[in-house]
């Protein structure tokens, strides 16, 4: 099916033609050298349980008929609940039909290994297919992971173990942090940054540690394609405008949270109608958007402007929708 059929679908027609929705491919990627073939579009975790288990459990049965492979979750999504609405919705079977990840946001050792247990017991799984080090915000956060007795201890172990198949690490809040991490361990295997319109005009991830990130040829996880609402909330550009910018950069799969089937629908058509950008259209893009409002105002979890250390400039080339 075209792209027009797919934005037909995403608009007017989508509930009439569900079935066809449904049966088109879903376009694949591989997470850098874990190897993991992943769907390019990534179910967002935290939402599963905004509006209930029972409508978390349908987003999640909905999603794998669509061909997503890879869902996203984490331990202090909801104080677990979101971790718990994996676990009553991936029986007879699902669990293996799907890749999990989960994360941890507890810097020491002991802390991280005991959420991990209480991650696995709430997903009623023995492994996750990715552990990742969840929102490291700070450089003393770095200092607490890296050093002795810190949750990089536990992520080796895990592996090890078993409990894990693959490790990484997530944040939104200050590239040099992800420098660091990326510069002082080699085991990574995946890495999650914010992947959008205004990104590149404040603080961006886009332009400074992506490639990076892409040369030691670690998994690129997008998320935040609407900055948590903010776009969309500024008008800024529509949803489709964002997952579309975010999929034209080499990232290997963009995390989408919606809170509803309809949503996601919306957001799996477009995922499945996608043709990258032509660099005219993303400079274009661009240069709309450096227009206002950029920086904290819309991507609230960034560093505020008067302690950031790198602000990027432009360069060419709770209940809202959150893609």
């Amino acid at each position: 099916m075209k792209r027009r059929v797919f934005l037909s679908l995403a608009t007017a027609a989508l509930a009439a033609d569900r079935k066809a929705l449904a049966a088109a491919p879903m376009p694949m990627g591989t997470l850098g050298k874990s190897g993991l073939e992943v769907s390019k579009f990534t179910l967002g975790g935290f939402h599963m349980a905004v509006k209930g288990e029972e409508e978390g459990v349908r987003i999640i049965h909905r999603a794998i008929d669509l061909g997503v492979t890879f869902f996203d979750s984490a331990h202090k999504y909801h104080n677990g609940r979101s971790d718990e609405v994996y676990g009553k919705a991936l029986t007879g079977g699902l669990r293996k039909k799907i890749l999990l990840m989960s994360k941890a946001q507890l810097r020491d050792r002991k802390s991280a290994m005991q959420q991990l247990e209480e991650t696995l017991k709430r997903m009623n799984t023995d492994y996750l297919d990715l552990w990742q080090c969840h929102e490291v915000s700070t450089h003393a956060e770095v200092d607490k992971i890296f050093g002795p007795g810190g949750s990089l201890e536990a992520f080796v172990e895990a592996k090890k173990q078993g409990k894990v198949r693959h490790i990484g690490f997530t944040g939104h809040h200050d590239p040099t942090v992800h420098q660091r991490l990326l510069d002082g361990y080699d085991g990574w295997e995946t890495v999650q940054h914010p992947v959008n319109l205004v990104d590149p005009h404040y603080l961006s991830f886009i332009h400074s540690v992506m490639p990076k990130i892409k040369k030691k040829g670690l998994g690129l996880i997008g998320m935040k394609s609407n900055a948590i609402g903010g776009i969309t909330q500024h008008k800024v550009a529509t949803i489709e405008e964002c997952l579309r910018f975010s999929l034209s950069q080499p990232v290997d799969t963009q995390v989408s949270g919606v809170e509803t089937v309809e949503q996601l629908e919306q957001n799996v058509a477009i995922v499945k109608a996608f043709e990258k950008m032509p660099a005219a259209e993303i400079s274009t893009l661009l240069e709309r958007t450096a227009k206002g409002p950029i920086g904290t105002k819309v991507e609230r979890y960034k560093k505020p402007a008067s302690n950031a250390r790198n602000v990027v400039p432009h360069q060419d080339g709770e209940h809202m929708r959150w893609a």
